[in-house]
């Protein structure tokens, strides 16, 4: 079994650049509050990194 993060969006893209509005789109997070599991890879890291202000990561998974 593949490792896994839960990540959770925790601001809103109102007046955010596209890119990230694009890449929160990518991940699965388009409302508030809104939880997804992800599978735990570089890409994805990536990801979560570029909208650090706008998502958590809850919990990682094994």
């Amino acid at each position: 079994m593949p490792k896994t993060i839960v990540v959770k969006q925790i601001g809103s893209p109102i007046r955010r650049p596209a890119i990230q509005r694009a890449t929160l789109k990518g991940l699965g997070l388009n409302k508030m509050h809104r939880v997804r599991e992800l599978e735990d890879t570089p890409s994805v890291r990536g990801m979560v990194a570029k909208v650090s202000h706008m998502v958590e990561i809850i919990e990682e998974r094994e």
